[in-house]
């Protein structure tokens, strides 16, 4: 079992000549965001809401560059309208998810979408694939990427909580 999923990752998106990375701010990617942020040749982006992601990996690809929306499940419900941009003009969108929702989650807020995070994105034309061990993160990432550049379409990974682990509420 990794323990170091996030620089994996990061070795992942960079042997995809990944050159953008926008995220909104997540503690599940806090250690990819500081691994990108760190990193000259890619610029990071940090967003307010997860829809500007879509429109600027759509802008990187137009630009000749790659880029990755990194969020968690409760923002993909805001991306649904706007993966239309990248369904109907043909152009590779990759995303990695981190799940909330799920295994040990305290938040009751978190846990309709993420429910719903892989059924919404398959009916907007995404394919989905899913990590549910650290060992395997880096591999879905690595493929999903391969896939989403080299045929021009969507695809996204989740994450599995199990793998970044349940917040918890402290009072």
């Amino acid at each position: 079992m990794s323990a170091n999923w996030p620089r994996e990752i990061y070795e992942e998106l960079k042997a995809a000549n990944v050159r953008q990375v926008c995220y909104v701010p997540d503690a599940g990617h806090s250690e990819l965001i500081r691994l990108c942020e760190a990193d000259a040749q890619i610029r990071t982006v940090s967003l307010t809401t997860e829809e500007e992601g879509v429109a600027m990996v759509a802008g990187a690809w137009l630009g000749g560059e790659r880029g990755v929306l990194l969020m968690q499940s409760s923002g993909v419900g805001n991306c649904i309208n706007m993966l239309s941009l990248q369904h109907e003009c043909r152009m590779p969108f990759l995303t990695i998810v981190t799940m909330r929702g799920e295994w040990g989650e305290f938040n009751p807020w978190q846990v309709a979408m993420g429910k719903s995070t892989r059924q919404a994105l398959e009916s907007s034309g995404v394919h989905v694939y899913r990590a549910d061990h650290a060992d395997e993160v880096a591999r879905t990432v690595g493929a999903t990427a391969r896939f989403a550049y080299q045929t021009g379409r969507m695809a996204a990974v989740l994450i599995g909580q199990r793998v970044i682990g349940a917040k918890t509420f402290n009072k």
